[in-house]
C-alpha cells in the first residue's frame, strides 16, 4: 500500500482483461467460474525488502499472506452449538476460500453476575479448560486437526483483560486483580458488570497468562489469537508473549484495537493513540475508524468523498505494509448495532467488495453468507438461519480472488494502492503488485442509478463472471448499488 492518490488522471492503465456479463443491480453472475482450490495454494512469504520499516519488526507467517479471516460463533452456528457440529461446515468454508478461522472463546463461562441464560463468552471462569457447552477438548482438537488437513489455520479469541467474578484466578490469586478503595474487585468498564479487571503490574499474572496462551498453541494446536480489547493490556506484555509463542511455531495475532479510533467505552482522556501494538506483537488490528465511516456513508451521514481522507489518515498512522482488518460485521456489530443488511441496506454487498479488496485482511462473520438480517442474541442460544447460503458464491468469488492475486497480499509494502477518479456516488481504486504484473481494479456504486466509467485501456477479466466475449468500447457500466472488479488475466 502506498499513499492514497485521489487526483490520478482518467487515463489509467490497469494491465487487465475483461470477460463478460454485467452485474445486474449488484447481483452475482458466476457462470463457468472455476476458482483454484485454496488447499493447493502455496504459502507466500513477503520478501524482507517489502516489509514495513523499523520499529515494525513483526514476522508475519507466510500462510497469512493471502488469507482472509472467518469468525466462528460456535454457540449460534448450529442447533447443537458444538465443535463437532460446526466441523461439518469446514469443507464448505475451505471451498469458499477461508484461510484463517477465528473461534470465539472456548473456555467455561462464569456464573456470578452472568448476563442472560448462557452468559458472555468473554466472561471466562477458567483459562485452561474447555466449555462443556461446546464439547470436549478432544472434540476441539479434532476440529483444529481437520481444519489443518484442509490447509486452513485456526486462532482463538483470547480475553486477557478481565475474568468472570467467580473465576479460578479470582479465588486463587485475588492479588492479581484491580481493587477499589474498599478492596473490592472492579469491572474494567462500568457497563461490563459480569467481569472484573486484571492488574498487569503483577509479574505472576503475566507469567500465568503467557503460559496459558502457550498451552493452547503447543498442546491444543491453535495457530494464534484474536485478542479482546488488546489496547487495555500493556503492550510490553504482548511483545514478550508474542516472542514466546513464536518459539513454538509461527503464529498470527489480531488485536481488537485501532489507533485511529477512540473507543466509546473509555472515559475522556483515557484513550492513547500510541499503543505500538503492531510493531512487535500483532500482525493486524481492527480498522475500526473505517468501519464506522462505512456505516455513516451507508446511512447518508457522510459522503463517499470522506473515504480518500480516511486512507490518507490511515497511511499517516500506519506505514505501508502494516495492515488492518476490514469488515462489515462481527459478533459485536451484529448483536449490538445490527446485521449489515440493515445497517448498510442496499449497499451491503458493495461494501463487502470494498472491505475485502482494500489493503488489509478481510473478515467474514458467521451468517454473512446466509444474508441474515437477524441480530443474534449475545447471552442466549439463537441459532443462525442459513437459508441455503445465498451469498456463499458471492463471498467465494471475493475470497478466492484475494487468495490467488499477488496484488492483494497482506503486509506487502511494495504493493501499490491508488484511488481513482469516479462519479460522486462511486469509489474506485486499483491495487497492483510491486512489479506491476498483477492488478485488481475495483469500483463500487453506492447510488440508486447506474454509472458509466472509463474502462481501463487494456483487456481485463471480470472477477465475478467468466462467460461471453470481452467487453468492447471505452466505457464500463456499474449497476446501482453494485460493483465491478477487473483483474489481470493471471492475477
Amino acid at each position: 500500500m502506498q499513499e492514497a492518490m485521489p487526483n490520478v488522471g482518467p487515463g489509467v492503465s490497469c494491465g487487465m482483461i475483461c470477460r463478460a456479463a454485467l452485474l445486474l443491480a449488484g447481483s452475482l453472475l458466476v457462470g463457468g467460474c472455476a476458482p483454484t482450490d485454496p488447499a493447493t495454494q502455496p504459502d507466500v512469504a513477503i520478501p524482507a525488502s517489502c516489509r514495513p520499516p523499523a520499529p515494525f519488526t513483526i514476522q508475519h507467517p507466510a500462510w497469512a499472506t493471502n488469507a482472509s479471516l472467518y469468525q466462528v460463533n460456535v454457540r449460534q452456528y448450529t442447533p447443537e452449538g458444538t465443535f463437532r457440529a460446526f466441523e461439518k461446515h469446514l469443507p464448505r468454508l475451505q471451498k469458499m476460500g477461508v484461510g484463517i478461522l477465528w473461534l470465539m472463546p472456548v473456555q467455561p463461562i462464569g456464573q456470578e453476575k452472568r448476563k442472560g441464560t448462557l452468559g458472555s463468552q468473554y466472561s471466562l471462569r477458567d483459562y485452561r479448560t474447555v466449555n462443556p457447552e461446546f464439547g470436549s477438548l478432544a472434540d476441539l482438537q479434532h476440529l483444529i486437526a481437520e481444519a489443518h488437513r484442509l490447509k486452513m489455520h485456526v486462532i482463538l479469541d483470547w480475553v486477557a483483560n478481565h475474568t468472570s467474578w467467580d473465576s479460578e484466578l479470582s479465588r486463587q490469586h485475588p492479588d492479581w486483580f484491580t481493587h477499589d478503595a474498599q478492596g473490592h474487585f472492579v469491572p474494567p468498564v462500568a457497563d461490563w458488570q459480569d467481569v472484573i479487571d486484571l492488574d498487569y503490574a503483577q509479574p505472576g499474572l503475566r507469567q500465568y497468562m503467557t503460559q496459558s496462551m502457550a498451552y493452547w498453541v503447543k498442546d491444543v494446536g491453535f495457530d494464534g489469537f484474536r485478542c479482546d480489547v488488546a489496547g487495555l493490556v500493556p503492550t510490553d506484555f504482548w511483545n514478550a508473549t508474542r516472542a514466546e509463542l513464536t518459539k513454538i511455531k509461527p503464529v498470527f495475532m489480531l488485536a481488537e484495537w485501532d489507533e485511529l479510533h477512540d473507543p466509546p467505552f473509555l472515559k475522556k482522556g483515557e484513550f492513547t493513540p500510541h499503543t505500538h501494538l503492531l510493531e512487535k506483537a500483532f500482525d493486524a488490528t481492527y480498522a475500526l475508524r473505517l468501519h464506522y465511516l462505512i456505516d455513516s456513508i451507508a446511512q447518508g451521514k457522510r459522503p463517499v468523498a470522506a473515504l480518500p481522507p480516511y486512507f490518507a489518515a490511515e497511511r499517516r498512522r500506519y506505514p505501508a505494509g502494516v495492515y488492518l482488518m476490514n469488515f462489515t460485521s462481527s459478533h459485536d456489530v451484529n448483536s449490538w448495532d445490527n446485521p449489515e443488511g440493515i445497517r448498510l441496506g442496499a449497499n451491503a454487498q458493495a461494501f463487502a467488495v470494498l472491505t475485502t479488496l482494500l489493503p488489509g485482511i478481510p473478515l467474514v462473520y458467521s451468517g454473512q453468507e446466509a444474508a441474515s438480517t437477524r441480530k443474534l442474541r449475545f447471552f442466549d442460544k439463537d441459532t443462525i438461519r442459513w437459508n441455503g447460503y445465498p451469498l456463499n458464491a458471492f463471498y467465494a468469488a471475493l475470497l478466492h480472488l484475494k487468495q490467488r492475486s499477488a496484488a492483494l497480499r497482506n503486509g506487502d509494502a511494495c504493493a501499490k494502492f491508488t484511488i481513482l477518479p469516479a462519479p460522486a456516488e462511486c469509489f474506485a481504486f486499483e491495487r497492483a503488485s510491486g512489479d506491476g504484473q498483477a492488478r485488481v481494479w475495483t469500483v463500487i456504486n453506492l447510488g440508486a442509478q447506474p454509472q458509466t466509467l472509463a474502462r481501463p485501456a487494456e483487456l481485463v477479466t471480470d472477477a465475478f463472471a467468466d462467460v461471453g466475449s470481452p467487453l468492447e468500447g471505452p466505457t464500463l457500466s456499474v449497476p446501482a448499488h453494485g460493483w465491478r472488479v477487473l483483474t489481470t488475466k493471471k492475477p
